[in-house]
C-alpha cells in the first residue's frame, strides 16, 4: 500500500497536501481499493465554505457510494476536471492524476493536526 511521507491523512481515508493555503485533497490508495472500480465522482459544493468533517461529495464505486469528508475548514475552489472523463483515475494514480479537488484552507495549521504517514499506516495495517 503507497501512503507518501508528505502527505496528512484523515481517519476517514482522504489525504491532503498543502501548498501555501491551497489544498489539494483526494482519496487514499487504501480507500480506493477497499472501494473498487471508481465510475463517478460528484461534487457539488464548488464555491462552498465548510467545516472541517464536512461532506463535500461522494465517490461512485461499481459497489457502493460513498460520502467524501472535507479534512479542514475552508472554500472549495475546483473539481479535478479530468475525473469526469476519467473517474477511474482515482484507481490508479490516487495521489497524482487522481486528486479531487482543490481548495482555499481557513487556517493552514490545521492541516498539521492531521495524521501523518506513520499515524495513517497504524490506522489502516
Amino acid at each position: 500500500m503507497n501512503i507518501p511521507a508528505q502527505l496528512r491523512y484523515t481517519k476517514d481515508h482522504e489525504w491532503i497536501s498543502l501548498d501555501g493555503n491551497v489544498a489539494t485533497i483526494g482519496i487514499t490508495d487504501y480507500a480506493q481499493r477497499e472501494l473498487g472500480d471508481i465510475v463517478f465522482v460528484e461534487v457539488d459544493t464548488i464555491g462552498s465554505q465548510l467545516e472541517a468533517g464536512a461532506v463535500f461529495g461522494t465517490v461512485e464505486a461499481v459497489k457502493t457510494v460513498s460520502d467524501l469528508f472535507l479534512p479542514v475548514s475552508g472554500t472549495i475552489n475546483e473539481l479535478n476536471p479530468a475525473l469526469g472523463g476519467a473517474p477511474e483515475l482515482v484507481n490508479s494514480d490516487p495521489y497524482g492524476e487522481g486528486w479531487m479537488i482543490k481548495m482555499t484552507v481557513s487556517n493552514p495549521a490545521d492541516v498539521e493536526a492531521l495524521l501523518d504517514a506513520a499515524g495513517y499506516e497504524s490506522l489502516v495495517a
